[in-house]
């Protein structure tokens, strides 16, 4: 097998948490007194890089860490409402059967993460790098690195976000982007990611050559 660890995203990856996001989006908006998004900002939102919608809402970067907390709590208190993508649990499992080191780094809390994935399939994980900074995935990458010295040519970032591809280019991890998250499908093809997952089943047949 081409990678011997994964090192997947959470949400929009994993989980399909977006659905909650967007319940409580107007209600945050508000409260941080930024405009509210409609549908036709949403689509062009989502095909951009995370400081450039920032930069569209002209919005402080000291309030991120805040807003991050935030949503974490709130989906905390509705954990109920994110669930796991179809298959994804399935497809976990056959991973680690396989031997491929399961990594997640999320800046979601460790608490939501595990209790999303649940006791099984959070046991198939050998590590958590939670409650990372918006922009600090490059540093708890090359924390995994520098855990389990594997080779970065051996290792797998699979996320949904723009940032996420970033991260993995500057810590030189390959990278495999999924087109059921965030992102809009066509702005991460433009970006030549490693790989382009379009169903979970696509994660298992590239990671195990299955």
């Amino acid at each position: 097998m081409k990678y011997k660890l994964a090192i997947f995203d959470f949400d929009g990856t994993l989980a399909n948490s977006f659905p909650f996001i967007l319940s409580i989006l107007d209600s945050l908006a508000d409260q941080y007194h930024i405009q509210r998004v409609n549908a036709d900002d949403l689509r062009e939102l989502r095909k951009l890089h995370t400081r450039q919608v920032i930069e569209h809402f002209n919005f402080p970067m000291w309030k991120l860490p805040i807003i991050g907390r935030n949503v974490n709590r709130q989906m905390s208190e509705n954990i109920h409402e994110v669930q796991l993508f179809e298959g994804i649990d399935v497809v976990l499992k056959d991973l680690a059967e396989l031997g491929i080191i399961l990594v997640v780094v999320s800046s979601n809390s460790y608490e939501n993460v595990v209790r999303v994935l649940g006791r099984e399939t959070s046991s198939l994980f050998s590590h958590f790098e939670c409650g990372s900074s918006i922009f600090g995935k490059k540093g708890r990458f090359k924390r995994v690195l520098r855990k389990f010295k594997i080779d970065p040519s051996e290792v797998i970032s699979i996320g949904d976000e723009i940032r996420d591809l970033e991260a993995s280019q500057k810590a030189k991890i390959p990278f495999g982007a999924v087109t059921w998250g965030y992102t809009d499908p066509d702005a991460f093809a433009s970006l030549q990611p490693n790989h382009l997952f379009k169903s979970v089943n696509d994660i298992r047949a590239v990671l195990t050559g299955l």
